[in-house]
This record gives structure tokens, sequence and C-alpha cells, in this order.
């Protein structure tokens, strides 16, 4: 057991926190998502480039877009850099969007209007 003192600081990983900050966070998360990023880098839905209509719901996504957003909050702050905001797009948003986007990443098999959560693989074997 640890002391207060003692115990580590908080992780800003969203996965990581436990209610009811867990559920604020995303709250803020959704607004951003249905605020800036879908509504300017969203691009349609194919089979080639899927996206869930309830994109909370997959834990990937959630931890993804969590770090975009925490990096976009870096890059946009009062002070940042003049080339922040194009090293984001070149750092986080070019490299994680193709990834939640990919027929076989966190969306595969969701469809327009349509959600469904994968299965976690299977291990054998597997020890604590």
């Amino acid at each position: 057991m640890t002391t207060e003192a003692e115990a580590p600081p908080e992780s800003p990983f969203i996965l990581f926190m436990a209610e009811p900050m867990f559920s604020e966070e995303l709250s803020r998360l959704k607004t951003w998502v249905h605020g800036l990023l879908l509504p300017v880098y969203g691009r349609e839905v194919t089979t080639t480039l899927p996206w869930c209509p309830q994109w909370w719901e997959h834990l990937e996504a959630v931890a993804r877009l969590h770090a975009l957003w925490l990096a976009w909050q870096d890059a946009n702050a009062p002070g940042a850099a003049l080339q922040s905001l194009s090293a984001w797009h070149r750092d986080h948003l070019n490299l994680t969007l193709p990834v939640l986007r990919d027929p076989s990443g966190p969306f595969a098999g969701c469809k327009r209007g349509s959600h469904r959560l994968k299965e976690i693989p299977y291990t054998e074997g597997v020890r604590p």
C-alpha cells in the first residue's frame, strides 16, 4: 500500500481514468470529435474507409482519438510555436486517421448506421 505522497501522478491516458473522470473526459472528447475532427477531417464512409457511428464503444478508437486530442490541445495552446498545428497534422492526424479507418482496423465490420463490437483475440497459456 502506498501513501498519498507516494502515489504515482495521474495518467493523462483516458483508459487509465476511473469514474467519474473517465466519463467526463469522454464527453469532452466527443465534443471535440463531433465539433471539429469529423466536420473538418471526416471523409465519406466506405467499405475501404470505415467509421463507426458509435466510435466511443471501441476502446482502441477512444485511446487513439484521445491521444490525438491531447496533441491537438498542445499544438493549439497559447504560446505554442507557429508550426505546431502543421506538425500536428503531419505527426498525429496523418498517422492516426489511416489506422482508425483501415478496413481491418477498430471499425472493421461497422457500417454507416451499424455498430459491431470486435472480439478480443484469443490467447492460450498466458500467465498474469
